[in-house]
């Protein structure tokens, strides 16, 4: 195989594996965690650490070199950090308030259960866009918000509908 043929083939994985993102998570993974690093004023190698994946595996994921998360505790503690964001003082982007939301989520021991992950990627997309059709952004937000960590998923995806396309 030559160097073209090569970067062809690596090109095609990652297409494929974005698409394969944006099936399972609904948009590619890179996109969200850039989101994060902006949110908390991280370097991509500190949101790492918070989420308890290597820095390298983390920029493949992102990059689109590997298609998923394989570890479900790690993308349970990246969709905690989502929910954090909503926090007020978190979203004002005050320094403590950042601190803590990391340190908070950096501690945590997430269990994954049948109740918090989607079956059916076509579900999950059916649900955020009947939502942004019944809701505003702001108000998704908000059901976010009150949701807290009593309902995951379901703050996950009001958040997923929230964010504009």
């Amino acid at each position: 195989m030559s160097i073209g043929e090569a970067k062809v083939e690596d090109h095609k994985i990652v297409q494929r594996n974005l698409a394969l993102q944006r099936e399972w998570y609904g948009e590619p993974l890179g996109d969200r965690v850039r989101d994060l690093v902006v949110a908390f004023d991280v370097s991509q190698a500190q949101l790492a650490e918070v989420l308890g994946i290597s820095a390298p595996m983390l920029s493949q994921v992102m990059s689109g070199r590997r298609a998923k998360i394989g570890n479900p505790a790690v993308l349970a503690r990246m969709m905690m950090l989502e929910r954090k964001v909503l926090i007020p003082e978190v979203r004002a982007r005050k320094p403590e308030a950042l601190r803590a939301a990391l340190e908070d989520v950096r501690q945590s021991k997430p269990t994954v259960s049948r109740e918090v992950v989607p079956t059916h990627a076509e579900d999950v997309t059916s649900l955020v866009e009947l939502l942004r059709r019944l809701s505003d952004p702001r108000e998704l937000r908000n059901a976010a918000n009150a949701l807290g960590d009593v309902f995951p998923f379901l703050g996950a995806a009001l958040l997923r509908a929230a964010k504009d396309e």
